[in-house]
């Protein structure tokens, strides 16, 4: 009886410390693989129309190792790029973010609304745009993407795109002096290499 009680004891004390272990393990393996800032951007108060679809990328350290935390959100919106970026922009200065007036602003030239905010040690760009519209495919074919200047259909591309790229301000060129590009100090005037996209190419994932 007695070896039976110490067992039942030892399992019962074996049961408790596996539980009491896992649970905190459990919420700091969701807590490391779930970076914090697209929780702030979840707890934006935007209307469900202005946040339809969801689509998250991740890329960096964020410790900042070799490249700091590069977090990219691209959201579909139910609504016009107008009404769409009003309700973004007054969410963001409801949430702490601050308007950031820097050139460049953006990068490269962008349709529809491009605005940059900072918020501690964080800054955001948010592009708001009407969205690009691909054709059904043909005969089985796969669909061909539009090019950059198709205008989206009515009633077939209705709604805007919203995307978001938050950087650590340490990692963003654009709080660092900027050079100076006068031709009599350079030997001549750089030529950025302009594209459609001025947050550059997107890889989404799932969120």
């Amino acid at each position: 009886m007695r070896e039976r009680r110490r067992l039942r004891l030892g399992v019962l004390v074996l049961v408790s410390v596996v539980l009491l272990g896992a649970i905190p393990l459990y919420f700091g393996i969701r807590t490391l693989s779930r970076d914090p800032v697209f929780d702030t951007l979840d707890s934006l108060d935007v209307p469900s129309w202005a946040a339809v679809k969801t689509v998250d990328n991740v890329s960096g350290s964020r410790w900042c190792l070799q490249d700091c935390r590069l977090r990219e959100r691209t959201v579909e919106s139910e609504r016009a790029p107008e009404e769409t970026a009003r309700v973004y922009e007054t969410a963001l200065r409801e949430d702490g973010w601050a308007p950031w007036k820097v050139s460049p602003c953006p990068e490269q030239p962008a349709k529809g609304s491009y605005t940059c905010w900072r918020r501690d040690e964080l800054t955001l760009d948010l592009w708001v745009r009407e969205p690009t519209c691909v054709p059904p495919p043909v005969d089985g074919e796969p669909a061909v993407p539009p090019s950059p200047e198709a205008s989206p259909a009515a009633g077939d591309c209705a709604g805007s795109l919203v995307s978001v790229k938050v950087r650590n301000a340490i990692d963003d060129e654009r709080t660092r002096p900027q050079p100076s590009t006068d031709p009599s100090l350079t030997g001549e005037d750089p030529f950025p290499t302009i594209t459609d996209d001025p947050l550059g190419e997107l890889t989404p994932s799932p969120s």
